[in-house]
């Protein structure tokens, strides 16, 4: 317990000493999610980030030419891509996108805890998504959307601090248990000061704050549905816990936004048939 609480404080001193010099997603990334969730986003803007990053491009234009959005003509720009597939998909789409390309080490170790990391962030994202499109409490999809995926950030600073601490030091193994201890421990605290440093909305790193606090504001639905979203893919199994024992339909964040059995269905049935979110 003593060399747990040691390792804790040492890596807090370590993740306040290489927060402002450790980037958790790389530029253009960052660029494109900071226009994505502003309440107007600037269409020029995002058409040129995009375009600036051709992996990105490319697949927008895959998706945009797939048998579930193809008009009659090709899409071949982005400009166009941008409008056939409309704001939404492409925040959902663009978003995961860049995203994704930051949950990876050159750790074995680390980069395996960061996958299913990935796993559970996007699966809080559909989730919360999904529960914002389905009931109206004046929480745009988009938000929930991003609430989902960002309110772990900290726990992947964390990792990340982690994998370097090891590089520098040339440490062979850390214990997955302690790893997992030491985000759980920290994870809330340090994500929000991060997502704070990177201009996120405030909305945003209040939820990545507080979605583990037993005492919450009911009224502030965006962290409602973020922390039901948590809840259920802990409940699932997706990602780093599972706890099949919880009575979803019984939790405060359930009975807040009155949610029915038919509505946790679907986004249940939605997650299990998602390719990706189950090793």
């Amino acid at each position: 317990m003593k060399s747990d609480n040691a390792f804790v404080k040492i890596l807090k001193k370590q993740i306040e000493s290489e927060r402002f010099s450790l980037p958790i997603f790389n530029p253009v990334a960052l660029r494109i999610q900071q226009e994505l969730i502003k309440k107007e986003p600037n269409l020029h803007t995002i058409e040129k980030l995009i375009g600036g990053d051709q992996s990105l491009s490319s697949n927008l234009l895959k998706i945009a030419n797939s048998p579930l959005y193809r008009g009659l003509v090709p899409t071949t720009t982005v400009k166009s891509a941008l409008i056939r597939l409309g704001m939404s998909e492409v925040f959902r789409i663009v978003l995961t996108e860049v995203s994704s390309k930051s949950f990876s080490s050159q750790d074995r170790q680390i980069d395996g805890i960061m996958k299913k990391l990935w796993q559970h962030s996007m699966g809080c994202a559909f989730a919360a998504g999904m529960l914002s499109n389905n009931l109206d409490f004046g929480i745009m999809q988009h938000e929930a959307f991003s609430a989902g995926l960002l309110h772990d950030i900290g726990k992947l600073l964390i990792l990340k601090v982690i994998a370097e601490k090891k590089r520098k030091s040339n440490i062979p193994t850390v214990s997955d248990t302690l790893i997992l201890g030491a985000m759980d421990l920290l994870h809330a605290e340090q994500g929000y000061l991060v997502l704070r440093q990177i201009e996120m909305p405030e909305m945003l790193a209040v939820v990545a704050r507080d979605h583990h606090l037993p005492d919450f504001s009911p009224d502030n639905y965006i962290l409602v549905l973020a922390r039901l979203a948590n809840l259920i893919c802990h409940q699932m199994g997706i990602g780093l816990k599972h706890i099949p024992e919880i009575d979803l339909l019984a939790t405060p964040e359930a009975l807040q936004i009155k949610l029915d059995a038919s509505q946790l269905k679907t986004t249940q049935d939605f997650l299990a048939t998602t390719s990706g979110l189950f090793s």
